[in-house]
């Protein structure tokens, strides 16, 4: 089923996204587009029904102010204007604020009575617009996908499997920086109950032995995407007319690895982190959704509610959790004093409460003390926030009991640890992975 759309012409706003989802909220898709986007691009878009150009303070692009094409106002769509004042739509949006509900009530008379939009922006009606967007993409040929086991990927590989049935060959990388039993339970669920063609391949050394050394976050990114690459080609090449690469990448990490008109906050592994010479065409059903709607999504499929709201995993895995250069006591570490904080959350109800939560071990020491004698060992830092779309989080206000169970258990049974602290920085100004 066509679904009516409202187009967002990003002029320099950092809250285009906000917008979009209380759009979806109403019931009406919304995507985002540059700002020069040209009439005929944008006739070539299906069923748009009205325009919002969002302005903002990044509208001024080496120096000189932009603007969308003037041909935008002629092109027989409704246009309306946020923070910009050019439309020929007379309705205003307020004030920017990240209400949902009042951007809701704000758009809403836009949306409704000058677009004449529908609300038909569902998760049935996406489902089934994507599998026959696949089938149409793939055909009979397989699609390859990188199955961390992680919320997106299990999406990915429920929706393809739909769509394409055996032709879908999921491959699970164990990097070495997967959390404690997480390749076990890939292996299990998807392998043996969910019947998927699941190959695994263990190139721990082969990461850990390219990671040596590197500090920059942006360089171990880049390595943990491009090898991730080279694996799946590898494995590509011992199969028969594989064509596709499968992904599970979602809309924040297309706005988080930068536009035309927002500065990059970091790369991600599946869309900065590409090598230039990919030899596969990408399927990426869900990159126009945000992590809420991802959930949605996943629960449409009939995937379960346990699948669906487990922790969200980086692509880089604990790489990106072990702060500067890898090195696998620190690592170890990590994987340590993340299983510790899943376990005690899980026994505090905090599990189906808090959205993230993890451990990270930066790269320097502390003095401390130890079988009464002087140490020398690192920090573990916790980490718990809540949000809907991974775009702004709060921090979780986890109990002073809670904190000091985990504290001791992390003292007692991590090694080479003598501190444990609480980060306490929302989003922004910090970002919710810390690398």
């Amino acid at each position: 089923m066509k679904q009516d759309m409202i187009v967002i012409l990003d002029l320099g706003s950092h809250e285009n996204t906000v917008l979009a989802r209380a759009i979806r909220a109403l019931g009406v898709y919304s995507e985002i587009y540059p700002h020069d986007i040209t009439v005929e691009e944008l006739k070539k878009l299906s069923n748009v029904k009205g325009i919002i150009i969002n302005g903002g303070p990044c509208n001024i692009v080496d120096g000189v102010a932009i603007d969308v094409n003037p041909s935008i106002y002629e092109a027989g769509i409704p246009v309306m204007a946020a923070g910009h004042d050019k439309a020929t739509c007379a309705v205003k949006l307020p004030q920017f604020t990240d209400d949902i509900e009042a951007i809701k009530a704000a758009v809403k008379p836009f949306v409704f009575e000058t677009c004449k939009a529908e609300a038909n922006w569902n998760m049935t009606n996406f489902v089934n617009d994507q599998i026959e967007l696949v089938r149409r993409q793939v055909g009979d040929r397989k699609v390859l996908l990188a199955l961390s086991g992680g919320v997106d990927s299990s999406v990915v590989a429920a929706l393809l499997l739909k769509a394409i049935g055996n032709n879908l060959v999921c491959v699970h990388v164990n990097h070495g920086l997967m959390r404690k039993g997480e390749s076990e339970d890939v292996v299990e669920m998807f392998g043996n109950q969910l019947k998927a063609n699941l190959i695994y391949v263990d190139v721990t050394d082969r990461f850990l032995t390219k990671l040596e050394g590197v500090e920059d976050p942006e360089q171990k990114r880049k390595i943990i995407g491009g090898e991730f690459i080279r694996v799946f080609e590898e494995e590509a090449r011992k199969l028969d007319g594989i064509d596709f690469l499968g992904q599970g990448t979602i809309y924040p990490d297309i706005v988080e690895s930068g536009t035309k008109t927002a500065k990059m906050v970091k790369s991600h592994h599946n869309v900065g982190g590409l090598p230039e010479d990919l030899q596969f065409e990408l399927v990426e059903p869900l990159r126009q959704l945000f992590k809420d709607e991802v959930r949605a999504c996943g629960l449409e499929l009939g995937l379960p509610y346990e699948m669906v709201y487990r922790q969200p995993f980086p692509g880089p895995g604990l790489g990106v959790r072990c702060l500067g250069a890898i090195t696998r006591d620190r690592l170890e570490a990590v994987r340590e004093s993340d299983a510790i904080l899943r376990e005690e959350f899980q026994l505090a109800g905090l599990d189906k409460k808090v959205w993230q939560y993890f451990t990270v071990v930066p790269d320097f020491k502390s003095v401390g003390v130890r079988d009464n004698a002087r140490s020398f060992e690192w920090p573990v830092i916790i980490r718990a926030v809540n949000t809907i779309d991974a775009m702004t989080a709060t921090i979780e206000q986890v109990e002073w009991p809670v904190l000091m169970k985990i504290t001791d258990r992390i003292l007692k049974e991590v090694k080479h640890v003598n501190r444990v602290c609480y980060d306490m920085s929302p989003k922004p100004n910090a970002t919710i992975e810390w690398e």
